[in-house]
């Protein structure tokens, strides 16, 4: 996999079709071993994946170049984009054709792709981490546990999470308490007015808290105001593109809860936080693998405009277990 922070244009590739990933460190991601198989079971082998590294929070200037670069180069079929889906639309929202339902709701983009001559950008979190977090909840968590949600950092992912369990038909399915901490206030501002613009849609039931902190030992002191059974969610990127846990070492988590640390790679600090407690807690620990894997499968079926049914996802995911 190649990455550069130069225009791609630039970046040494392989002749034929690309499908650029858009992160901050692609070449540490397991889809550089995962791809090539992924593109074989799917009969396009001759599709090649080309890592872009780009700085968080990069210059506005910088989201557009590689927009317009994806749309002009034919052999561009499209982009997988982690850590900067919102920032890459804020900056570049004019040069996309068309935007889905979710894109719209959520202003972020994780999939771009061509449609017949057109850009389209999409938000696949919604789907890749609802499929994920159902798994991990089951159905009628919150109902079964009265527990509430704690969401650390208000990214594209925990935008996405919060969208999917408001839009959740049965009560039992939704926290009646959902808090967020993020260090920035833009990001609470963002997630707020999303979530009041689709609450008539679905989750009014839901008390939101909003809470703007960088202290990781508050966040401790907002973690033990939570109730048993709650899900705790790192959604800061820590752990993974920036060192270390959003919480302390002292940190308790909630009695019979859910630790869920969204990254798969990286020292993975909060997860092993939630892990040295699993037994005096009786947690339930998990990572982002199953994240990973649902959300590169969205994405490969939109840019590829590939069918990705029941059978072929299992086998994709087998294939990504035997390269992890």
């Amino acid at each position: 996999m190649k990455h550069s922070p130069m225009q791609l244009s630039s970046i040494p590739k392989p002749a034929g079709p690309v499908f650029y990933f858009i992160g901050v460190t692609t070449g540490q991601s397991s889809s550089r071993r995962v791809f090539p198989l992924w593109m074989e079971a799917l009969g396009r082998p001759e599709v090649s994946l080309v890592g872009v590294d780009v700085e968080i929070h990069a210059a506005p200037a910088r989201y557009r170049q590689i927009v317009a670069e994806i749309k002009q180069d034919p052999l561009a079929l499209g982009a997988l984009v982690t850590t900067h889906k919102i920032d890459l639309l804020a900056a570049a929202a004019d040069l996309f054709d068309g935007l889905g339902p979710y894109a719209r709701a959520t202003q972020e983009v994780s999939s771009i792709a061509k449609d017949g001559g057109k850009l389209i950008g999409r938000a696949t979190d919604p789907v890749a981490g609802g499929l994920s977090m159902d798994a991990i909840l089951g159905e009628g968590y919150f109902g079964r546990t009265g527990g509430g949600l704690l969401m650390l950092g208000a990214g594209g992912s925990a935008v996405a999470l919060i969208l999917h369990l408001m839009q959740k038909t049965a009560a039992a399915d939704r926290p009646r308490r959902i808090v967020v901490v993020n260090r920035s206030a833009p990001r609470l501002a963002r997630l707020k007015e999303m979530v009041e613009r689709i609450r008539d849609d679905g989750g009014r039931d839901i008390r939101f808290e909003f809470i703007q902190n960088s202290d990781a030992a508050r966040n401790d002191v907002i973690l033990a105001g939570m109730p048993p059974g709650s899900v705790v969610v790192n959604a800061t990127g820590m752990g993974k593109d920036t060192p270390g846990s959003p919480l302390t070492g002292g940190a308790l988590f909630p009695q019979i809860g859910v630790v869920w640390e969204l990254n798969y790679r990286g020292d993975l600090d909060f997860m092993r936080q939630g892990e040295a407690q699993t037994q005096a807690r009786r947690l339930t620990v998990a990572d982002g693998w199953d994240y990973f894997v649902h959300g590169w499968s969205q994405v490969i079926s939109h840019v590829l405009h590939e069918e990705i049914d029941e059978a072929m996802f299992a086998r994709l995911s087998e294939l990504a277990a035997s390269a992890r």
